[in-house]
């Protein structure tokens, strides 16, 4: 598995397990069978180097077969001879989770963790009395709890304990923890935990994300500068609602984002910051932003502050009568949504080898 092979080409772009909730397993849907043989980390490497890219973010204990030493001194060798770089994905900021899998992470060769801050989505940030039952969201599977809290601001207080916690270990391992807008968080509220330690703490700025914030994603960007260190790269496309706007998962060059502009701006603002693709949503995102209980958890704003995202999305928005469902959600067998998700993927690269400088 070390045999090196390096591409003749390759795009300075990696490749998110998250691209893929079906053909990775971890998308799961009552009465509908899996995937047959969903990728792992190694199927993951080879489909990065099949599409000559230059690495991948994974998460370790989900896509290997264990964490042994054995194990991750392996990983690290194959992606070495490959020539690949190494993002680790993370759950939802948990002190003990993290004070194990951070050494890991570093002993693979990787310099930056993902994680997210909640499972929250769609900025419907005042649901997290409801949600904080299983906060820990896909993050519980690894970290076995659950947490309280009745408030949005109690919430980030917590997390942000738990930030400051974990940085004597990301400076031992000298690691980056990146947090994500994971349509949740606000540009104001990432920059605070980043000013915890800006060396060791930074975020993973989700392109199109912004706008579940009702944030314009090229003003996001501007605000978190050198504060970016991993990127995703994914489209969307929006779908006017009379509640607010519906996200719609698009191969990249098939949505809203000028991506010309876009990357040219993160690498001037961030140079050190990786790129990787994440198409990640196989369900619609509804962002219900003209009901006023969605803006309930969030400071008051000015109304100019708001326009540019809303102007954003409504110079977009296609009528919501336009289909819209992946076939994920349309009833569609997991192999079909493994063929959607391929195909999405081809269509991506190929979009980005056309417009990358």
């Amino acid at each position: 598995m070390t045999t090196s092979r390096v591409s003749r080409t390759r795009l300075p772009v990696g490749l998110a397990s998250y691209s893929f909730p079906v053909s990775c397993g971890y998308a799961r849907r009552e009465g509908a069978e899996p995937l047959a043989s969903p990728f792992r980390a190694y199927e993951l490497i080879a489909l990065a180097e099949q599409y000559d890219l230059c690495g991948v973010e994974i998460p370790l204990d989900a896509m290997l077969p264990d964490t042994t030493p054995a194990t991750i001194d392996q990983l690290k060798a194959t992606l070495t001879a490959r020539q690949m770089t190494l993002v680790v994905d993370g759950p939802i900021v948990d002190v003990d989770y993290l004070t194990c899998m951070l050494p890991l992470a570093a002993r693979a060769g990787a310099k930056v963790m993902r994680v997210v801050v909640s499972s929250i989505l769609e900025g419907a940030r005042h649901t997290i009395s409801q949600a904080t039952g299983a906060m820990a969201g896909w993050g519980a599977v690894a970290t076995g709890k659950t947490t309280t809290a009745s408030s949005w601001a109690d919430y980030l207080a917590e997390i942000h304990r738990r930030v400051v916690a974990i940085v004597p270990v990301l400076k031992a391992h000298d690691m980056v923890l990146a947090l994500e807008n994971h349509q949740d968080c606000t540009s104001d509220e990432l920059l605070a935990f980043c000013d915890i330690d800006p060396d060791h703490i930074g975020v993973t700025f989700d392109v199109v994300n912004p706008l579940a914030v009702a944030e314009e994603p090229f003003e996001f960007a501007r605000k978190l500068g050198a504060h970016i260190r991993d990127v995703h790269i994914k489209d969307y496309t929006i779908r006017a609602t009379p509640s607010g706007y519906r996200l719609i998962r698009a191969a990249i060059g098939q949505g809203v984002i000028d991506w010309p502009a876009m990357i040219a701006l993160v690498k001037q603002l961030a140079p050190q910051a990786y790129f990787n693709i994440e198409l990640a949503a196989i369900m619609g995102r509804h962002v219900r932003l003209f009901e006023a209980e969605w803006w309930s958890s969030y400071p008051a704003r000015d109304i100019r502050a708001v326009q540019p995202a809303l102007k954003y999305m409504a110079e977009r928005a296609l009528p919501d009568s336009v289909p819209w469902r992946t076939p994920w959600e349309s009833g569609e067998s997991a192999e079909a949504a493994h063929q959607y998700e391929m195909g999405q993927l081809g269509q991506s690269v190929a979009y980005l080898k056309t417009i990358w400088q």
